[in-house]
């Protein structure tokens, strides 16, 4: 259990973790559109 009087801000493990999730979640996000559209996601956003 975590102590209640840590810092939520910086790096910490509970920043940390939370940012590895919203991390995996983006990527699956990404690749799920790549396979929807047929595009990747430079050219979705006119890079290529």
């Amino acid at each position: 259990m975590t102590d209640s009087t840590e810092p939520k801000f910086g790096f910490n493990n509970f920043a940390e973790t939370w940012n590895g999730r919203l991390a995996m979640l983006g990527f699956v996000i990404g690749l799920a559109t790549e396979l929807i559209t047929g595009q990747g996601i430079l050219s979705q956003i006119g890079l290529m």
